[in-house]
C-alpha cells in the first residue's frame, strides 16, 4: 500500500533534517545501525521511525529538542486505524488523504472562487458537484458522497478553527440548479453561526487580487508552521504542498484575501440576499 501523504510529510521532514547539515544517508545509516535502503525507505514514508530512531537521528543531524521534534515524534507514535482508513482501495488516496489532513490539523483556512468546501455542502448540492465528474470517476460517486457527509462529522467530533473564504463567483455558481443552490447558501447562512466557523465573503465589486487564479487553496495549520501543509485541487486529483517557500506564498495569499473579504455579518447579510435571488 502506498504511504499516505501524513507518513510521507514525516519521511520529507527526516530529508530536510539530513540535507541541511549534509549528512549523507551512508551515515546515517551506520549511526542507526540500519542500511541505505531503509534509510531511502523512510524518507520516502515508506517504513516508520521510532522514537528512539528519530531522536539518534535529530541529534545527528544537530535538531535541537523543541516544538518541531516533539510535532515529529508524536507523528511516529499515533499508529491508531482512524474511520477514513475504511474508505482506503474504495476511492483515490489523494482524496481520503484530505480528511487525515484534515484531523490532524491545529485549524484549517480554505479559499475557493468556483464552488462551496466540501465541509460545507449540504448532500444535494455534494451529489450535483459530482454529477459533474468525468465519466470513469462518476461510478464512484455514492461513496464519495459517503466519504464527504462523514468528513463533516469534524466539526462535532473533532472541532477546530474553520475560514472559509468564499469568492462572490462560488456563491452563485449553481449546482443542481436554483433551489439546490438556495437550500446550500441557508445551511452556509446556519453553520456560519456556529463557534469556530468563520465565513467571509468576496465580493464581485472587490478588484482583482492574489489567489483569484485558484479555484481552491486549502491550508491546514499543523502544531508548528513547518508542519504547515497546503492542498489544492487540480484536474487529475488533489496536489498536497510542503516546501517552505511554497507554503509561505499560499499564506500571504491566504491572509490577502482574508484581509480585503468583507466582515462575518456583512458576509452573513450578503449571503441571506443571494439566497432570496434563488427563491
Amino acid at each position: 500500500m502506498s504511504p499516505t501523504v501524513r507518513q510521507q510529510r514525516l519521511g520529507i521532514e527526516l530529508r530536510k533534517m539530513r540535507d541541511r547539515v549534509g549528512v549523507t544517508p551512508k551515515n546515517l545509516a551506520a549511526t542507526l545501525g540500519t542500511d541505505l535502503p531503509k534509510i531511502s525507505q523512510m524518507e520516502n514514508g515508506k517504513s516508520g521511525i521510532s522514537a528512539e530512531r528519530l531522536r539518534i537521528w535529530a541529534r545527528t543531524c544537530d535538531c535541537p529538542d523543541g516544538p518541531y521534534l516533539d510535532a515529529l515524534l508524536a507523528m511516529t507514535q499515533d499508529r491508531r486505524k482512524y474511520w477514513w482508513d475504511g474508505f482506503r482501495g474504495r476511492m483515490p488516496s489523494a482524496i481520503v488523504d484530505i480528511a487525515e489532513m484534515e484531523h490532524h490539523a491545529e485549524s484549517l483556512s480554505i479559499l475557493n472562487t468556483t464552488f462551496i468546501p466540501g465541509l460545507l455542502q449540504t448532500p444535494a448540492y455534494a451529489a450535483a458537484v459530482f454529477e459533474r465528474l468525468p465519466p470513469q470517476m462518476r461510478q464512484d460517486a455514492p461513496v464519495r458522497a459517503e466519504f464527504r457527509l462523514r468528513r463533516q462529522r469534524i466539526f462535532v467530533d473533532h472541532p477546530k478553527p474553520y475560514c472559509a473564504i468564499l469568492h462572490e463567483s462560488s456563491l452563485r455558481m449553481q449546482f443542481g440548479g436554483p433551489e439546490v443552490q438556495r437550500e446550500q447558501l441557508i445551511a452556509l447562512l446556519e453553520k456560519s453561526e456556529q463557534p469556530g466557523l468563520d465565513i467571509r465573503v468576496i465580493p464581485f465589486s472587490v478588484p482583482n487580487y492574489r489567489g483569484s487564479n485558484e479555484s481552491s487553496l486549502y491550508l491546514a495549520r499543523g502544531p508548528v508552521p513547518e508542519l504547515d501543509t497546503v492542498q489544492i485541487d487540480l484536474s487529475n486529483g488533489p496536489k498536497f504542498v510542503h516546501a517552505e517557500a511554497e507554503l509561505a506564498t499560499y499564506r500571504r495569499i491566504k491572509e490577502e484575501a482574508t484581509a480585503i473579504a468583507i466582515g462575518a455579518e456583512e458576509s452573513r447579510d450578503f449571503i441571506r440576499a443571494l439566497a432570496k435571488d434563488f427563491s
